[in-house]
C-alpha cells in the first residue's frame, strides 16, 4: 500500500492525545446544546503559542471563522481554542457574529486571557442561533487539565454525527530534543475539503515562528486534509489550527534549519492520521478506501485523479457492495479534467489487477469480492505520463448515510 513518505525516527505515541505535547491542557463538558452528550470544549496552552490556520474555501463562512481570523491577525499568537458542537453559528448574520465574539470574550474572562489569544470554532446545524445562556454556563464549567481523560472529554465534545473520537500523537528528535505533536479532529459528513464539516486541532511543543508554521501547514494540507472526501459537500465551518508553544526548547525551526524536512514529515504524519480517521468514520461508512495514483506528470494531476475516484458515488457504492466494477473507476478518471492516455491505464484492487495497459484482465470475481469485503480497500491506478504520485482517502456509501442525513436536525 502506497503511503506518504515517512521519517524512520518519527514514533507514534500510543494513548497519546492533544495534551501529550508539553504545556497544553484541555477539557470538555455538557453545556446543554445537545440532549445529553458533551458539547463544549477548550484547548489551552500555558503560554501564547505560534499559530497556523487553514479554513474552508466555501464563499459561505461561519461567524467563528471571522472571529478566529481576527484573533490571529492581532498578534499572530493564540493561547486557547473554544469549541462547541450542535450549532454551526453559520448564516446567522449580525447576531451570529456578535455571539461568536461573546463566546470568545467569555472564555477569555474565564481563563484571564486577552480576547485576541482565543480562537472560536463551532460545528453543527447551519442557520440556528447560538444558545448563549448555555454557552456561558458551559464555559464556567470548564476546568482544563493535561490528563488523558480531559483530552478524551474534549474529543467527545466536538463531535456531531461522528461515531468515534479522532486523535493521535507522535514524537521525533530534533536538535537532540524530543519534539511532540498531538491532534484531535471531528468530521463524518459534509466532507469534501477545500477544507469539510471538519475541525482539526494540532498541538506541538516545538519552537517555531508563526510564519514558518504556516508554511509547514500550507505545504502538507493539499496532501492530507484536502485529499479526503465522504460525500462531496464542503462545509461553512472547516478549519485546521496548529499551535506551537516552544516548550520543548529546540532551536527555532525554519526552512533553513537542517531538520526542517523532519518537522514537515511530523506534521504530515499527524495530519494524515487525522484525515484518514475522518474518512474512515464517514457517515454510515463501513470501509475506508485509499486510492493511489502512480505515474503522472505532476503531483497535482495525480491527486485530482485520486480524489475524483474516491469521490465517485458509483465507486463508493460498488465498494459497499464488494463489486469489483473497475469500469466505474476509469469512468471517474475520465471526468477528472486531467488528460491521460486510456491505453496506458492499469487498475488493481490491492494486488488484484483488473485492467492492464487499457486491456481487461481475467481475474477471479470470488477473490476480488473477498478482498473488497475487507474494511480497508486500496485502489491502485498506474499510468505512464510521468513519475509523480497522489493519494486520496474516502469511504463507501451506504443506506445509513441517507438515513443519517434525512433526519439530521431531528
Amino acid at each position: 500500500m502506497k503511503t506518504l513518505q515517512r521519517v524512520a525516527s518519527i514514533k507514534e505515541i500510543k494513548q497519546g492525545s492533544i495534551v501529550t505535547p508539553q504545556g497544553f491542557k484541555t477539557a470538555g463538558v455538557h453545556a446543554g446544546l445537545r440532549y445529553a452528550k458533551k458539547d463544549l470544549g477548550i484547548i489551552l496552552s500555558d503560554i501564547p503559542a505560534s499559530v497556523a490556520a487553514v479554513y474552508t474555501q466555501s464563499v459561505i463562512q461561519a461567524a467563528p471563522l471571522e472571529v478566529t481570523k481576527q484573533s490571529i491577525q492581532e498578534e499572530g499568537k493564540l493561547q486557547g481554542i473554544i469549541v462547541n458542537s450542535a450549532c454551526a453559528n453559520a448564516c446567522t448574520g449580525k447576531q451570529g457574529l456578535k455571539d461568536a465574539y461573546e463566546m470568545r470574550n467569555l472564555a477569555a474572562s474565564k481563563f484571564d486571557l486577552s480576547p485576541h489569544y482565543l480562537a472560536v470554532a463551532s460545528t453543527g446545524v447551519i442557520g440556528e442561533y447560538m444558545k448563549m445562556d448555555k454557552i456561558k454556563r458551559g464555559i464556567e464549567l470548564l476546568e482544563p487539565s493535561p490528563a488523558y481523560k480531559d483530552a478524551n472529554d474534549f474529543e467527545q465534545a466536538i463531535l456531531t454525527t461522528d461515531t468515534v473520537t479522532k486523535n493521535c500523537a507522535y514524537s521525533v528528535e530534533i536538535d537532540g530534543v524530543t519534539i511532540t505533536m498531538g491532534g484531535a479532529a471531528k468530521g463524518s459528513g459534509m466532507i469534501h475539503p477545500n477544507m469539510a464539516t471538519m475541525l482539526g486541532f494540532i498541538t506541538t511543543d516545538a519552537a517555531i515562528e508563526s510564519s514558518d508554521l504556516q508554511l509547514a501547514l500550507s505545504a502538507i494540507t493539499d496532501q492530507t486534509f484536502n485529499q479526503i472526501t465522504v460525500d462531496g459537500d464542503t462545509s461553512t465551518n472547516d478549519m485546521v489550527l496548529v499551535l506551537a508553544n516552544g516548550k520543548a526548547g529546540n532551536q527555532a525551526l525554519s526552512p533553513t534549519h537542517p531538520e526542517w524536512d523532519t518537522f514537515i514529515q511530523l506534521l504530515k504524519q499527524t495530519s494524515e492520521s487525522l484525515a484518514k480517521q475522518i474518512a474512515k468514520d464517514g457517515e454510515g461508512a463501513t470501509k475506508l478506501i485509499e486510492c493511489n495514483v502512480f505515474g503522472m506528470d505532476t503531483k497535482h494531476a495525480a491527486q485530482i485523479i485520486a480524489k475524483t475516484i474516491i469521490g465517485s458515488n458509483l465507486v463508493k457504492t460498488a465498494a459497499y457492495g464488494a463489486d469489483a466494477n473497475w469500469g466505474r473507476i476509469i469512468a471517474a478518471m475520465g471526468r477528472s479534467g486531467i488528460d491521460f492516455n486510456p491505453q496506458q491505464v492499469t487498475i488493481a484492487f490491492g494486488d488484484i489487477v483488473v485492467l492492464e495497459d487499457g486491456e481487461p484482465i481475467d481475474f477471479s470475481e470470488e477473490i476480488a469480492k473477498a478482498y473488497l469485503e475487507q474494511d480497508l480497500l486500496v485502489i491502485n491506478v498506474t499510468l505512464k505520463e510521468g513519475s509523480e504520485t497522489g493519494t486520496a482517502w474516502g469511504c463507501d456509501l451506504t443506506y445509513d448515510y441517507v438515513k443519517i442525513n434525512a433526519s439530521y436536525r431531528s
